[in-house]
């Protein structure tokens, strides 16, 4: 994992077509700006697990059947 220090309006590349951009901080809280082409899936991390738990929890219905 890189980890970087970014201030408010700072920004970072990925691969030259993804960009996130330091949008506020307040307190613990960090809001960031994310530009990339419409090809990439850009999720929330707990919305990324409770989707692979979904599909798991399907997977396992389906084998009990």
């Amino acid at each position: 994992m890189l980890v970087l220090t970014r201030k408010r309006g700072e920004l970072i590349q990925i691969d030259g077509n993804i960009q996130v951009t330091v949008i506020s901080v307040q307190g613990n809280r960090v809001r960031l700006g994310i530009e990339a082409p419409d090809s990439v899936s850009v999720r929330r991390g707990e919305l990324v697990f409770d989707l692979e738990v979904g599909e798991e929890a399907q997977v396992e219905e389906i084998a009990c059947v």
